[in-house]
């Protein structure tokens, strides 16, 4: 079986699976241990962006979460996201952008990390987990599964379990296989098992400076 999907789409949706974002371990190069990961931290008051050309995962599943998390201001706050969960994914031509806002005397402070670039040398992923937000794809799924109980979607690495906010009752889909093009999404987090980024690249100016 065979489902396509253009568009955008928002959490409340469960549409598509989303992109990774780069970890700020994955930022300099360090590979977490192997396995699947319970997110137990809290989120940052900053979402970020991402974009890719291409995105090939097998064992997925999707389901819906609350991360807990701050403001920039300190206060305590919770966002509902779309947590996507993958076996294994390749990623090419992947870029995340995140801008923190009014530092002083230097305004906006963009940083953008590229990684993937060359079609040869994808970013490659293991046990990932992605708490996105928004997302835009045009994407094909091989073998999906829509309206499981997330605690049986079986297809992909299972929940992230932990201290994690979501109902294994709830609404879940899974795939054996997803494959995404022209992918623009915000994140609020990512966790993986290994995070494999060739050609890695990082900068930072003054402004805003996004992927999209």
């Amino acid at each position: 079986m065979e489902s396509q999907v253009r568009g955008g789409t928002r959490w409340k949706r469960f549409a598509v699976v989303m992109v990774p974002s780069v970890a700020a371990t994955a930022a300099i190069g360090v590979a977490l241990a192997q396995g699947a990961l319970a997110a137990s931290f809290s989120v940052s008051g900053q979402s970020f962006k991402v974009t890719t050309d291409k995105l090939v995962g097998s064992g997925f599943s999707q389901y819906g979460a609350l991360d807990e998390g701050y403001t920039l201001s300190g206060k305590k706050t919770v966002h509902p996201v779309a947590v996507s969960g993958f076996k294994s994914a390749t990623i090419s031509n992947m870029c995340q952008s995140v801008v923190t806002p009014d530092i002083p005397i230097l305004g906006n402070v963009s940083l953008i990390l590229r990684a993937g670039e060359d079609p040869n040398k994808p970013v490659e992923a293991k046990n990932l987990y992605i708490d996105v937000a928004d997302l835009e794809a045009d994407a094909t799924f091989e073998n999906i599964d829509i309206g499981v109980a997330a605690k049986d979607a079986n297809k992909g690495p299972g929940m992230k379990g932990g201290g994690e906010q979501a109902n294994p009752f709830g609404f879940a889909q899974q795939a054996d296989k997803a494959t995404l093009s022209n992918v623009k999404q915000t994140a609020w987090a990512t966790t993986a098992g290994t995070f494999k980024l060739s050609g890695l690249k990082m900068s930072l100016s003054t402004g805003v400076k996004e992927c999209y």
